[in-house]
C-alpha cells in the first residue's frame, strides 16, 4: 500500500496533493543498525518485494476488494468520504503546484449534536423513546378517535407539550451554546508560511502541507511537527492542560536541521519530506521521520514525541512555525474526545419501578371499573377510556419535577462557600452522594498533598536527614574545592565520604527533567513531576544550583566557587520516565574533565537488578517506605569515548527506525542499564491534606468503607493509612502476598478468620484474585473495615470498584487527582476527582470536582459550621424521594376522586375535571408549593455533624421504599376517596356544583399536605403556598365556566368545603404524629437530645 505524498504549496491558497505512484515507493524504510537513505520521488526506486513487505505491515493502502463485502465496504468509502486513517508522507518541495482535495479531513471543530434537518427528528426520538412521554403521546393522539374522546384534547396534549418542550428547549440551548463555541474556534486566525511570503487563514481552512505560526498563549489548530522556535534553546514550552489535564508545562523540541536556518522562508525554499505514522489515539506516542534531499546523504531524523504539537494544546513560550500532519477527525485531540457514560442514580431505578407499578394500577383500577359495570359490547372501547380518565395516575411531570430538583442541588453545592471550587460536572446524580457505602481513594495528591519535601539522603553507610543539611552542605563544598584541586592536596586524599556525598548531589542535580525559570523575577523551576522539584531544591540547599538548561547543555553553580563560577555538561542523551518503565536517564559530558557519565534514577524494584550487588539497598528503602517516605535510587555508569559512539550509533539507528521502534529504542537503552554502580537513595515526603484525618474518621463513623487504591510501595501505603488514621488504633494489619493461586486461596483462608483486621495486598497479589477467584476475594475483602492495594495498575483500580459494587450491589465512590484514576472515577457509581498538582484530568471526567480531600466530607457530611458532601447528599436525596412521591401522590388523588366519581355516576366515562382545571392542578395551583420542598431541611446540619452516624440511615434507602409507597398510596386514596364521599354527602343537593366543591377541596388539602410536611420553613415555601392560594381563589372569579362565583362565596360553601379539608388532612396528620412517637426516626432521637 503507498503512503499519499503531499507538497507544500506555492501558491498562498493552493493546498498539497497526492500523486500517483508509479515506479517510485512512497514508503520509507530505516532498519535497525543502519539509516537507510530516503528515496526521491524522481529518481530511486525500491524493491517490489521490499515494497510489498512494507505495505502488508504498515497497512496504509486502501483495502482490495476480494469479496462481495469488499467491495461494498470500499464503495461505501468512496460514496461518503469514510477512509481507513494512513500514514503520509508529506514533501517540502520547491516549485510544485499540486493540489489535494478531499484527501484528509477538514480541520473544522464541531462538537455540535445536531444540524437543522436533524434537530427537529432526533430530539424527538429521544423524547419518546421513554415509555412515560410515549405513553402520553398515545393517550393525546387517542382523542383524535371520536370514541375515545374525553374532553379537550388540550387537556392531555398541554402537559405532555410542557414537558417535551422544556426537554427540547434545554437541547437547543446546549447545542446553540456548543455552535458558538465551535464558530470562535473555527474562525481564529493563523498566519500561513508560502513561497509567495505569509498567508492568514481561519482554522478551518489550514490542511495537512501548511506550514503555521503559533505565538505564545494561541491554541494549536492542528496535530502538527515543531520545525522551528523562536526560542534560543531550540524548544518551546506548551500547556497541555486541555488534552491530559496535566497543568505543568512540557518541552518540545524543533526539528533539529530546520532550527539551524537563518530565517522561516527557507522552510519553503528546502527539499525535504516528512514521515508520519497513520493517526492512532496514543498521544503519548508518535513514529516519524525528517528526511533532506539536498543534502548529501540525504540527512534523516528521527522524530518522536518530543517533536510534536497536538491540536488543542496552548503554546507557553515562543512563536513556533509547525507542518500540520493531522486535522480534523485525525487529531489526537478528536479521537480521544468521547462523551462519557450518563450515570443514572439509583433513585432513578427504584422509580422506574414503581412506575410500572402504577401502570399495573391503572390497567388493574380500569378493569375493575369495567368489571363492576360489566364486559358487554364494546367493554374494551370502555377499558380504554377509563385509562385515559385515570392516566393521572401516571405522572408525567415526574421527570421533569425530578431534573429540575437535581439541577437546584447541584447548584446549591456549587454555590456553597464552605467548598469553594466544587463544579458539579453530573447533575443528574446529586442525591447519590447521601447513598455511599464504599469509597475508594488514591494516596498521592488526594490523601496527600503532593508537595514533596526532601527528608533523607542514604550514600553508602551513611545516613543524612533534612535537619543535616549544614554538614552536607560542608561536605560537598569540601568534596567541590578537593577535585579542582584548591584544597592544597590530590583527589586522593579526599574524604571518601566527602566524595559519595557529592557524587550522590550531582546525580541529584543533573538527573532529572527540571527547567529553571524565572516568574516575577522569582527563580523557581518547571517539571512534570514535584519529586524532581523537591531533589533539585535540595541540591541547590546544599551548594550546587541548576542556573540553565536548554537542549543540549545543563548548567550548574560550582559548590563553593565564586558567582559566577559554573560546571557545564553536555546533555548528550535523555531517556524520559515512564510509567512502565519506572526509571529516567541521562547522559552527560562535563565539559571541565570530558567525562561521558550515564546516570539513572528509578524505583528500587526496578534499580535493584541493575545496580552491582550491594547489602544496604533494600533494607534502606524499606526503611524509608515505613516510614512513609517516597524513595528513588540513583546509580551511574562512566562510558568511553568509543563506548559512547558505538551506544549512539545504534541509538540513532533505532529512534529512526519505522517499525517496532519503542522496542528497538528499548533494546538498546538496555545495553547501558548493567552493571551501574549504586550512589545513593533518596527519601522525600509527601504530607497529608488538611483535615484528611478528620475527614476519614467521621467517614467511618458513617458507615463508609474506605479503600486505598495507589501505585506505591507496601511500606509507604500501609505507614500513610496509619498515619491518616484509616487503620483504627484498634485495629490489626494483616498483609496479603501470594505468588501463586494456591497461595492466595490459602492467605484468603487465613484472613477470612480474622476480625477487625485491615487488609493490604500488593498489585501481583491482586491480580492473582481478580483473575481466580474475584468473587471470593470481594465477598472476603468486603469484611474488612479498610482495604489497602498497593502498586495498583490504572486498570486494577478500575476493576477493583466495578467487582465491588458488581458484588454487593452497593453505591460506591472513587476520588482521584490524576489521569491514572480517571477509569477508577469513571467505574464507580460517583466519581470525584480533585484538582490538584496532578492536573485536571480526573477533575475534568469526574462527576464532581472538588479542591481537597477535605472537602469530601464536606459533601457527604459537615465539618465545624460549614456544608458538606454528606449534608449536600443527605438533603439531595431526602428532598427527591419527598419530591418524587409527593408528585406521584398528586397524580394518584386526582384519579381516585375521578374513579369514584364514575363508580357513583353509574360508571360513566366522564372526565370530571377537564381543561383549565387539569392543566392548572399540576402547574399553577400544586406546581410551586411541591417543588418548594426542595428547600427543606428535616436535621439541622450541626446535628449531621455531630453525629455522623444519621448517614446510615440513608444507605438503607428508606426515604424511597416500596413502604413509603404503599403508605402514599393509601394516603392518596384516602383523601381522594373522603373528598369525593363526602361532598356527595354534604352537598346532596348541589350536585350541579361538585366540580367546584371537590376541586376547591382538593386544592386546599394538597396545600395542607405540603405544609404537613416540612420540617423547617423557608421563606420561598410560604411564598409559594399563599401565591398558590392567591392564584386559586382569583382563578374562582375569571374561570366562570367552571365556577359559580354566586355559590363559591356562600358561607355554606366555605365551611362546608373546610371540613371536608380537615377530615381528608387532620387523621393522616394525626397518625403521622402517633407513628413518630411510637417509632420515632433516628433524627428525632438526636434532636430530643
Amino acid at each position: 500500500m503507498s503512503t499519499e505524498n503531499y507538497v507544500v504549496p506555492n501558491l498562498p491558497s493552493v493546498r498539497a496533493r497526492s500523486r500517483r505512484a508509479t515506479s517510485t515507493s512512497d514508503v520509507e524504510e530505516i532498519e535497525l543498525g543502519s539509516v537507510a537513505q530516503a528515496h526521491s520521488a524522481d529518481s530511486e526506486s525500491v524493491d517490489a518485494s521490499e515494497a510489498d513487505a512494507l505495505i502488508e505491515r504498515d497497512s496504509v493502502d486502501k483495502p482490495q476488494p476480494t469479496s462481495f463485502i469488499h467491495c461494498v465496504s470500499a464503495w461505501k468509502s468512496r460514496l461518503f468520504g469514510k477512509q481507513p486513517p494512513r500514514s503520509r508522507t508529506i514533501h517540502l518541495t520547491p516549485n510544485s503546484d499540486e493540489r489535494a482535495f478531499g484527501k484528509f479531513p477538514a480541520n473544522r471543530v464541531r462538537n455540535q449534536k445536531y444540524n437543522p434537518f436533524t434537530f427537529l427528528p432526533v430530539v424527538l426520538f429521544e423524547q419518546f423513546k421513554y415509555f412515560f412521554n410515549l405513553y402520553f403521546l398515545i393517550v393525546a393522539l387517542s382523542q383524535f378517535v371520536p370514541a375515545l374522546q374525553i374532553g379537550f384534547f388540550f387537556t392531555y396534549m398541554a402537559p405532555l407539550a410542557f414537558v417535551v418542550m422544556v426537554s427540547v428547549s434545554k437541547e437547543a440551548w446546549d447545542d446553540f451554546k456548543r455552535y458558538r463555541r465551535d464558530k470562535e474556534a473555527n474562525q481564529e486566525r493563523y498566519d500561513v508560511l508560502t513561497t509567495h511570503g505569509v498567508v492568514c487563514k481561519p482554522s478551518s481552512d489550514i490542511c495537512v502541507g501548511d506550514l503555521v505560526f503559533v505565538r505564545s498563549n494561541q491554541r494549536v489548530p492542528a496535530d502538527m511537527v515543531l520545525l522551528r522556535t523562536t526560542e534560543k534553546s531550540g524548544a518551546s514550552f506548551i500547556r497541555t492542560d486541555q488534552m491530559d489535564g496535566e497543568t505543568d508545562w512540557k518541552l518540545r523540541h524543533a526539528v533539529g536541521s530546520c532550527q539551524k536556518f537563518g530565517s522561516d522562508q527557507e522552510l519553503v525554499q528546502i527539499d525535504a519530506m516528512l514521515y508520519a505514522e497513520a493517526p492512532r489515539k496514543e498521544i503519548y506516542e508518535f513514529i516519524g521521520t525528517f528526511t533532506r534531499n539536498d543534502v548529501a546523504g540525504h540527512e534523516v531524523e528521527a522524530l518522536t514525541l518530543e517533536n510534536t504539537l497536538w491540536s488543542s494544546t496552548v503554546i507557553a513560550s515562543g512563536t513556533i512555525v509547525g507542518l500540520v500532519v493531522y486535522t480534523g477527525s485525525e487529531t489526537r485531540s478528536v479521537m480521544n474526545a468521547s462523551a462519557p457514560a450518563t450515570k443514572f442514580g439509583k433513585i432513578d431505578l427504584e422509580i422506574n419501578r414503581l412506575s410500572k407499578v402504577l401502570v399495573v394500577m391503572t390497567l388493574g383500577l380500569a378493569l375493575l371499573l369495567v368489571g363492576l359495570k360489566g364486559f358487554h359490547g364494546s367493554w374494551f372501547v370502555t377499558l380504554f377510556r377509563f385509562m385515559l380518565l385515570l392516566s393521572s395516575i401516571i405522572p408525567i411531570s415526574l421527570r421533569v419535577n425530578l431534573d429540575m430538583g437535581k439541577t437546584v442541588e447541584s447548584v446549591f453545592v456549587m454555590r456553597d462557600q464552605s467548598i469553594p471550587g466544587t463544579v458539579v460536572r453530573t447533575s443528574t446524580i446529586p442525591e447519590e452522594l447521601g447513598r455511599i457505602e464504599y469509597l475508594f481513594t488514591d494516596k498521592t495528591g488526594t490523601l496527600t498533598r503532593n508537595e514533596m519535601e526532601f527528608m533523607k539522603l542514604h550514600v553508602g553507610a551513611v545516613l543524612f536527614t533534612s535537619s543535616q543539611l549544614t554538614e552536607l552542605r560542608t561536605a560537598v563544598h569540601g568534596a567541590a574545592l578537593c577535585r579542582l584541586g584548591d584544597s592544597g592536596g590530590s583527589v586522593s586524599v579526599i574524604a571518601e565520604e566527602n566524595a559519595l556525598v557529592y557524587d550522590a548531589v550531582k546525580a541529584i542535580a543533573l538527573c532529572h527533567n527540571v527547567t529553571p525559570a524565572l516568574e516575577d523575577g522569582v527563580h523557581i523551576y518547571q517539571a512534570a513531576s514535584p519529586d524532581e522539584v523537591a531533589l533539585v531544591k535540595f541540591a541547590e540547599s546544599v551548594g550546587m544550583t541548576l542556573i540553565a538548561r536548554d537542549l543540549h547543555t545543563i548548567t550548574l553553580k560550582a559548590p563553593g566557587g565564586a558567582s559566577d563560577d559554573f560546571v557545564i555538561f553536555d546533555v548528550l542523551n535523555i531517556f524520559p520516565f515512564t510509567s512502565a518503565s519506572k526509571r529516567m536517564g541521562i547522559v552527560v559530558r562535563d565539559r571541565f574533565t570530558q567525562e561521558i557519565t550515564f546516570y539513572m534514577k528509578g524505583a528500587d524494584a526496578v534499580m535493584s537488578d541493575m545496580v552491582q550487588y550491594n547489602e544496604w539497598l533494600e533494607e534502606e528503602c524499606g526503611n524509608m517506605a515505613r516510614e512513609g517516605l517516597r524513595t528513588l535510587v540513583f546509580a551511574k555508569r562512566r562510558l568511553s569515548e568509543d563506548e559512547y559512539v558505538s551506544f549512539a550509533g545504534r541509538y540513532a539507528a533505532a529512534r529512526a527506525s519505522i517499525a517496532h521502534r519503542d522496542v528497538n529504542v528499548a533494546a538498546v537503552v538496555a545495553s547501558l542499564e548493567r552493571d551501574l554502580i549504586l550512589i545513593g537513595v533518596t527519601g522525600v515526603e509527601d504530607r497529608l491534606q488538611q483535615d484528611v484525618k478528620e475527614s476519614l474518621e467521621i467517614l467511618r463513623s458513617a458507615g463508609i468503607k474506605t479503600w486505598m487504591l495507589t501505585g506505591d510501595k507496601v511500606e509507604t501505603a500501609t505507614c500513610i493509612a496509619v498515619s491518616a488514621r484509616l487503620v483504627g488504633k484498634d485495629q490489626q494489619i494483616f498483609h496479603f502476598a501470594a505468588s501463586s493461586r494456591a497461595e492466595a486461596v490459602h492467605q484468603l483462608n487465613v484472613f477470612g478468620t480474622k476480625r477487625n483486621t485491615c487488609l493490604v495486598i500488593d498489585g501481583h497479589s491482586l491480580q492473582i484474585c481478580l483473575d481466580h477467584m474475584a468473587k471470593d476475594f470481594a465477598q472476603t475483602a468486603c469484611r474488612a473495615p479498610t482495604v489497602v492495594c498497593c502498586r495498583c495498575s490504572p486498570t486494577q483500580k478500575a476493576d477493583i470498584v466495578r467487582l465491588i459494587h458488581h458484588h454487593t450491589q452497593k453505591e460506591t465512590c472513587g476520588v482521584g487527582d490524576g489521569g491514572n484514576d480517571v477509569g477508577m472515577i469513571l467505574a464507580a457509581n460517583v466519581g470525584i476527582g480533585l484538582v490538584g498538582k496532578e492536573g485536571k484530568q480526573a477533575a475534568l471526567a469526574a462527576d464532581f470536582s472538588i479542591e481537597q480531600f477535605s472537602y469530601l466530607t464536606r459533601l457527604l457530611c459537615t465539618i465545624g459550621e460549614s456544608h458538606s458532601i454528606v449534608w449536600h447528599g443527605r438533603n439531595s436525596y431526602k428532598r427527591s424521594a419527598r419530591l418524587s412521591q409527593f408528585v406521584i401522590h398528586r397524580g394518584m388523588i386526582i384519579s381516585v376522586i375521578q374513579a369514584v366519581f364514575s363508580a357513583l355516576f353509574y360508571f360513566s366515562t366522564t372526565a370530571i375535571y377537564t381543561g383549565w382545571l387539569m392543566v392548572g392542578y399540576t402547574t399553577v395551583y400544586t406546581m410551586a408549593p411541591v417543588f418548594s420542598l426542595i428547600l427543606d431541611e428535616d436535621v439541622n446540619e450541626n446535628l449531621v455533624f455531630r453525629y455522623p452516624e444519621l448517614y446510615r440511615e440513608l444507605q438503607l434507602g428508606r426515604a424511597l421504599s416500596m413502604k413509603t409507597f404503599c403508605f402514599w398510596m393509601f394516603k392518596s386514596v384516602y383523601q381522594g376517596g373522603t373528598i369525593m364521599l363526602l361532598a356527595m354527602v354534604m352537598f346532596e343537593d348541589a350536585f350541579i356544583n361538585i366540580v367546584s366543591i371537590t376541586f376547591t377541596a382538593l386544592i386546599l388539602a394538597e396545600l395542607f399536605n405540603v405544609g404537613f410536611e416540612v420540617h423547617k420553613w423557608h421563606w420561598v415555601i410560604v411564598v409559594s403556598e399563599l401565591t398558590a392560594l392567591l392564584l386559586y381563589v382569583s382563578s374562582l372569579f375569571v374561570l366562570r365556566s367552571y365556577f359559580d362565583i354566586t355559590f363559591v362565596l356562600t358561607w355554606t360553601f366555605v365551611w362546608k368545603v373546610l371540613v371536608i379539608t380537615a377530615v381528608s388532612c387532620l387523621p393522616i396528620y394525626l397518625a403521622e404524629l402517633l407513628q413518630r412517637r411510637l417509632a420515632p426516626p433516628s433524627y428525632t432521637k438526636v434532636m430530643e437530645e
